[in-house]
């Protein structure tokens, strides 16, 4: 079986200013063709012995599994989380144009 060839990343902010500055800096470098932002989801976890309960923004960074090595990277190194949260989820099926789209704008740019 081939693996998948796209992927939704996702990950986690706590303020919709870092979410905004995350989904520029992947969609410029092109690692991400689109990031969606969903509005504040209230996050419950153990984090250093304690239960937690926050507000974050949630972003879905549409790729392929090309870039995600590069794309994981720069998360890790612009996201301000000690330990991010950054999972990728295969795309199974899509529309041919959208995925197409996708494929183009996370190609790396050649030069001549």
């Amino acid at each position: 079986m081939t693996p998948p060839a796209w992927l939704t990343v996702l990950t986690t902010t706590d303020s919709e200013e870092k979410a905004q500055l995350l989904a520029q800096g992947a969609v410029e470098a092109r690692l991400a063709a689109c990031v969606q932002i969903s509005s504040p989801v209230t996050s419950v976890y153990r984090w250093q012995n304690a239960i937690e309960s926050t507000e974050e923004w949630q972003l879905l960074f549409k790729t392929t599994a090309e870039r995600y090595d590069e794309l994981e990277a720069y998360l890790q190194e612009a996201h301000d989380y000690e330990t991010p949260e950054i999972i990728a989820l295969p795309v199974l099926r899509g529309s041919a144009r959208y995925l197409g789209w996708v494929s183009a704008e996370t190609a790396p740019v050649t030069s001549l």
